[in-house]
């Protein structure tokens, strides 16, 4: 905002050394800027639809008999933050080493953190760009989160899954007493990623 010393006075807005108004006659062939006045010694510079690249210094001159005076104001365009690369869903093997990458961009830079959204549902203590796992276990397989932030009131949010391969480790074995002569079950069980295969023995056949 910009005021009028008096009705004598003359305004003009400037971006740097480029004329914006000088009075009403409008030197900028830009359609979003205008002029406002809501009183009779208000001139202030209006910009519709900001974008980046309004960014700057901008002066406003006031003109008078007496004493010529300028104001200048810093614009701050802010931007909220937008993520544009994250890593694929990967599938990695047991106690093997993870790098996850997040990449987002804002005004001012957004801060990044990670989240394993399933199935611990916990933060990460370090904020960055890339989260390292080192020594991969089946526990830290599932959806990680990324989260882009800034001063912005606005959150941006992706996820990536990992998936954990380990060797089948075998749970149970369920033997029950059988019935001479009845039908018997024998149950195995087994943790596996991928789906563990199964084959029973006796002795040394299959």
């Amino acid at each position: 905002r910009c005021y009028l010393e008096d009705d004598t006075s003359k305004g003009a807005w400037l971006n740097r050394s480029s004329i914006i108004f000088a009075g009403n006659d409008k030197w900028s062939m830009d359609p979003r800027v205008t002029i406002v006045s809501n009183s009779a010694r208000e001139y202030s510079l209006q910009i519709r639809q900001v974008e980046v690249t309004d960014d700057g210094p901008y002066t406003c001159s006031v003109q008078t008999q007496q004493n010529p005076r300028t104001a200048q104001i810093h614009l701050t365009v802010q931007v909220p933050p937008k993520i544009y690369d994250i890593s694929a869903d990967s599938v990695v093997n047991e106690f093997s080493n993870v790098s996850l990458i997040c990449l987002a961009t804002g005004r001012p830079e957004p801060v990044i953190t990670w989240r394993h959204i399933s199935p611990s549902a916990r933060d990460f203590d370090s904020e960055g760009e890339y989260l390292e796992i080192a020594g991969i276990t089946r526990d830290q397989a599932g959806e990680y989160e990324c989260l882009a932030q800034n001063d912005v009131p606005v959150q941006n949010v992706r996820k990536v899954r990992v998936t954990v391969n380990y060797a089948p480790t075998i749970m149970e074995i369920k033997s029950p007493e059988m019935v001479l002569g009845r039908e018997g079950l024998l149950r195995c069980e087994a943790l596996a990623v991928p789906a563990a295969a199964f084959q029973w023995y006796r002795g040394d056949k299959r």
